[in-house]
């Protein structure tokens, strides 16, 4: 059923007051925003990722976030998680009795279901194969992430392919097809976080980029991703560019993931124990 009108305009805020109240407070079911339109949101952008800003800090992708005016674009951006041990499930879309619904992302022990949506930057669809948490030390996959200038102290090298599927959603005729698998079901069941304070003013001050709403880009957002949360101007600001033609189809939907893709808990450690050598940047 859709929201209303009043709702829909208040809603962001309220979500800020909760996860400012109770930032640490778990959950053992996926947090939902409960925001409903009645249009599809637009395709995915593609961009490069910025520079990390220092080691310990996990990339989020961008997405498209709902204003009584429309659709807007949130900047991808690094976050420290608000514990070790904690992976980022992203948020999506999905089409549900005739609307667009919006299921917010949460912080895990494992990363959960998100649509199949292929957000890229280690989220292809299934599973994290962004790195991986070991004895409170998170491993950066090289082949995914861009260090910049940080001197990375734990890291490795497992190449993936990233198709740039852009959908945006799950469901419908134009969404993925995708549907939890057994790795997901379980994390539906584990204790959650909902997003940090700083993501929340991060999605809240996008909204207010003059370039950010979908009608004024028309998908290519000037600022697509940014080193630092919540500033979107300066240094560490990547662009999107435009799409390959044609758009390469997505990752098979509901299944396994491609080889070297979807590893739930975060990407488990390259073949043969704790991989290669770390790579210092």
């Amino acid at each position: 059923m859709e929201v209303s009108h009043a709702i829909r305009r208040f809603l962001p805020f309220l979500l800020l007051c909760l996860a400012l109240a109770w930032p640490c407070a778990p959950a053992r079911a996926q947090f939902v925003a409960g925001i409903s339109v009645d249009i599809a949101p637009p395709p995915l952008p593609i961009y490069a990722e910025p520079p990390l800003p220092e080691d310990g800090y996990v990339f989020i992708p961008g997405y498209w976030a709902w204003a009584p005016s429309g659709f807007y674009w949130v900047p991808g951006t690094w976050v420290l998680p608000p514990a070790p041990g904690l992976y980022w499930t992203p948020g999506y879309w999905a089409f549900v009795d005739g609307v667009y619904v919006w299921y917010a992302g949460y912080w895990g022990p494992t990363v959960g279901y998100y649509g199949g949506v292929d957000y890229g930057f280690g989220y292809f669809g299934t599973g994290y194969d962004g790195g991986y948490w070991q004895d409170g030390v998170f491993f950066y996959n090289g082949a995914v992430h861009n260090f910049g200038r940080v001197r990375v102290a734990h890291s490795y090298r497992r190449d993936v392919s990233d198709r740039h599927a852009r959908m945006s959603f799950a469901g419908g005729e134009r969404g993925t097809g995708a549907r939890p698998g057994p790795d997901e079901e379980r994390a539906a069941q584990e204790p959650h976080r909902p997003p940090r304070s700083v993501q929340m003013q991060h999605e809240t001050q996008a909204a207010t980029i003059r370039t950010a709403p979908a009608a004024v880009n028309h998908g290519r957002p000037p600022v697509a991703a940014t080193q630092k949360p919540a500033t979107f101007t300066g240094p560490g600001i990547t662009s999107a560019r435009p799409a390959p033609h044609p758009p390469a189809p997505p990752h098979p939907a509901g299944g396994a993931a491609p080889q070297g893709q979807g590893h739930g808990g975060g990407g488990a450690p390259p073949p043969g124990g704790h991989g290669s050598e770390p790579e210092h940047h």
